[in-house]
């Protein structure tokens, strides 16, 4: 078993809770000892939202675990079901309280009885997925469970909207610039003449969603949430689904003629040829930006892309293809959809990488030494020790990553913000050097004993010295290339003659 002190994706529970509380009126119960109840802190720092999490802990303590859960568990649900009245709620167990080996469905069953609102468990395996496939998941059941009741019910409707129209699955709850992507896929929909049936989760009722076949087609922008559900719809209703993430001039326009071809095979007779030249040549600055000077002073350069499938994936695209810029390695930590992610990026890199081991990372970064790392907020760490910029691309989440102002990454608009990251991002390690040099603040301490766990070099005060008077762009490169040296002869400590003897061994 190995200690994690960075987790990319989170244990499932989390992904079961950013759905439900995405949903209106709706109300999460987790069966968890207290130690696992963050999900609520978490929610309210990050997002700022002004509500209360809709999420109570049904406590696993002393007591339930002499006596059994199930009077407590019901409890709960009848208790919140009197108390905030809620379309629905949701039992989720954690991976900690899995190991009870409880009759959940058995619970919930009982509890259904006296409650008045719709309860349901989360069905997902807490010990084999993780946070993003839980999410996907329950998306895919609580709208296949009130499609099911509508069926029941007979109040299932029929036909399609008069006008051409979509819906926009995977907005969820802690998702990484989730609403100002919504807001710009609404834009862009409506730009097209397209009606926005449902947005879903984020926002969106319950009891509407026996409403969503009535759209034309279903749109998902990102690969981690919302697939399942789509698939589902797909197979239930043939409802077509677009799953082409509109990151980037030259995706987004592959993503309009997909959505142009979906509408046209059920005669909607559309043409977005027109649109798509109009807003590449005139709203976009991001295809003016790729033949600028600026750009072109940063072809070939080198960068690392790392992230979840769906944005590491565009933005390898992005640098690669519409920037010129050397991608010597693109990974992601989404393991389980291997196949699709190097299907998508293995002709625009040199390297793709499949981890969720940040350490192993870390050494890929040092290895490889780019001029810049586009990553999460662990990457964005990395680079600070081994003085590389970083521009922060996909989730794991930050405070950042919840900017006040407008920045979608989808879009024609997504398509100038990108530009800018990247920009500066490249950048910014330019400006660090200016101000050592004319001296704009201290002298800054760089050493570490290097981005893995299991490094023992040590330097001694004299090296330190030595190596700080090396200027700051090609001062990372100087100490990776120095405890190579050392490692290769076996030495623990680098000294100023060690130093020399390394600088000799390179001829620098």
């Amino acid at each position: 078993m190995k200690l994690a002190y960075w987790m990319y994706a989170g244990p499932a529970h989390i992904g079961t809770l950013r759905v439900s509380s995405s949903f209106k009126n709706v109300h999460a119960i987790m069966h968890a000892p207290i130690g696992d109840d963050y999900f609520n802190v978490m929610r309210s720092m990050l997002e700022r939202d002004r509500n209360f999490t809709p999420v109570t802990i049904s406590s696993v303590d002393r007591n339930v675990l002499a006596r059994g859960s199930q009077e407590k568990v019901v409890n709960n649900i009848t208790r919140k079901d009197a108390e905030e009245k809620p379309d629905l709620i949701v039992l989720t167990p954690t991976c900690t309280s899995s190991i009870l080996q409880e009759d959940l469905q058995n619970f919930v069953d009982r509890a259904q009885i006296d409650a008045k609102g719709d309860v349901m468990l989360a069905d997902v395996n807490h010990y084999r997925v993780n946070e993003l496939q839980a999410a996907d998941r329950t998306l895919q059941q609580i709208v296949q469970f009130y499609i099911a009741k509508a069926k029941k019910q007979g109040s299932l409707p029929t036909g399609k909207t008069e006008k051409p129209s979509v819906n926009i699955i995977g907005i969820t709850s802690l998702g990484f610039h989730n609403q100002h992507d919504c807001t710009e896929l609404k834009r862009l929909m409506a730009d097209l003449g397209i009606e926005v049936n449902q947005v879903i989760p984020e926002g969106a009722s319950v009891q509407n969603l026996k409403d969503l076949p009535k759209a034309w087609f279903n749109l998902v922008p990102y690969r981690e949430v919302g697939l399942m559900a789509a698939q589902y719809l797909q197979e239930d209703f043939g409802m077509p689904f677009v799953d082409i993430t509109p990151m980037g001039v030259v995706e987004t326009a592959r993503c309009i003629r997909k959505i142009q071809q979906v509408l046209n095979e059920q005669g909607a007779g559309v043409d977005y040829e027109d649109f798509i030249n109009e807003q590449t040549l005139y709203v976009s600055q991001a295809a003016w930006f790729s033949r600028s000077i600026d750009c072109q002073n940063l072809t070939g350069k080198k960068a690392v892309v790392f992230g979840d499938n769906t944005h590491a994936a565009a933005l390898t695209k992005i640098l690669s293809r519409e920037m010129g810029i050397h991608v010597v390695l693109a990974g992601t930590y989404c393991k389980y959809d291997e196949a699709w992610f190097r299907e998508q990026v293995s002709e625009y890199c040199d390297e793709v990488m499949i981890s969720d081991d940040n350490g192993a990372i870390g050494d890929a970064i040092a290895r490889l030494e780019p001029s810049a790392i586009f990553g999460t907020q662990m990457e964005r760490h990395v680079g600070k020790r081994l003085g590389i910029p970083c521009g922060v691309i996909a989730a794991p989440i930050h405070i950042q990553d919840f900017p006040i102002g407008y920045k979608p990454f989808v879009g024609y608009e997504g398509t100038n913000q990108i530009a800018d990251l990247v920009y500066n991002s490249f950048t910014l390690g330019m400006e660090d050097h200016l101000l050592e040099i004319f001296g704009g603040h201290d002298t800054k301490e760089v050493i570490t004993k290097g981005i893995s766990a299991d490094s023992d070099l040590g330097w001694t005060k004299d090296a330190q010295a030595e190596l700080n008077k090396v200027p700051g762009f090609v001062r990372g490169k100087v100490k990776r290339n120095t405890e190579k040296f050392a490692r290769d002869r076996n030495l623990t400590e680098i000294s100023v003659e060690v130093m020399y003897a390394a600088k000799e061994a390179v001829g620098a």
